[in-house]
């Protein structure tokens, strides 16, 4: 069993919904823990009934926790989601006893294959970090963090406990959308997590964290239902800064990182995705008309649907037709 948790509000819960989706495609059992950020989120997801989601709403997260809330005082609503993020692999190790492992995911990951094989690299290290592992011209991204916080694992015992207890204090410290005097938000500070707590593991596996800002580092290829990275399975994409346009118009982004995506990359990665956000926008669509007579959704249901039904969408990524 793999223990999850994430957060989003109702402006990601396409993304969100997403990353769920893949897992249930792709993860043998797991639990996963969704802390809502507002409460159209909750609602949605709560009218859902998803399996193996415990939903978390903002007000159960705050309670009795002054010190966030006096940060939530002094903080954009961004920098305030920053701020929470090391607060809810702890919330939930203090509350589900069963919990072993918990593994923070950032909402914006979509899995590709079984993350068992990352699993088997932790084996029994007390926390777990993926690296960015910047293309050679994007080193200067570095002063963002060297290491990502889309993966996270931490095993419940005093190193991890430690690790996290020490990077909450300092988000609540300092956690701001911005570079000052070596930090950045609730990033930059896993910079100093491999020497200053012990059995640290940084993952090497080639298929994890994939994303715009390493793509140029690696053969990626397509062989039947799988993408490869150089000679590993791909285990999940970080989509940063994928932007939706209109409709079914996106816009990868990868422009900005000095990438010109593949075949493998455009048609094996980001239309599945793409497809996977539409699939899921749809549905929450259907779910709104249900409740609602207003003419212009049911006017807007019906040209998202056109092109989803009849299979005659164009899905546009900085420039080039994916399908």
């Amino acid at each position: 069993m793999y223990y999850f948790c994430t957060y989003f509000d109702h402006g990601y819960l396409s993304r969100g919904l997403a990353l769920y989706w893949s897992l249930r495609q792709h993860c043998r059992a797991f639990q996963l823990w969704i802390l809502c950020m507002d409460r159209a989120c909750y609602e949605a997801l709560s009218k859902m009934g998803l399996a193996d989601v415990h939903l978390i709403t903002l007000e159960e997260f705050e309670e009795g926790d002054e010190q966030l809330q006096r940060a939530k005082k002094e903080r954009t609503l961004v920098e305030y989601y920053f701020t929470c993020t090391p607060s809810l692999p702890l919330f939930i190790l203090d509350r589900y006893i069963a919990v072993d492992l918990i593994t923070y995911l950032d909402a914006d990951l979509f899995f590709f294959s079984d993350p068992a094989q990352i699993y088997d690299e932790i084996a029994t290290s007390s926390v777990a970090i993926v690296a960015h592992r910047y293309a050679p011209k994007l080193l200067w991204l570095e002063k963002f963090g060297i290491y990502n916080v889309g993966w996270l694992s931490f095993r419940r015992d005093a190193n991890a406990l430690a690790c996290l207890r020490w990077w909450r204090e300092r988000c609540l410290e300092w956690c701001y959308d911005r570079c000052e005097d070596g930090r950045f938000a609730d990033q930059k500070y896993l910079d100093q997590w491999p020497s200053l707590f012990d059995n640290v593991l940084v993952l090497h596996h080639k298929g994890a964290n994939l994303g715009p800002y390493n793509l140029a580092n690696y053969n990626v290829g397509r062989s039947g239902d799988r993408i490869w990275v150089d000679e590993q399975p791909l285990v999940f994409f970080h989509f940063h800064a994928l932007k939706q346009i209109t409709g079914w118009l996106y816009d990868s982004r990868l422009a900005n990182y000095a990438v010109r995506p593949s075949r493998a990359v455009r048609r094996g990665i980001y239309a599945p995705y793409i497809r996977a956000l539409l699939n899921v926008t749809q549905a929450e669509v259907i779910n709104t008309i249900r409740s609602s007579e207003d003419a212009t959704v049911i006017r807007r249901l019906l040209r998202l649907c056109r092109g989803v039904i009849m299979r005659s969408h164009i899905f546009v990524i900085d420039g080039c037709v994916v399908q």
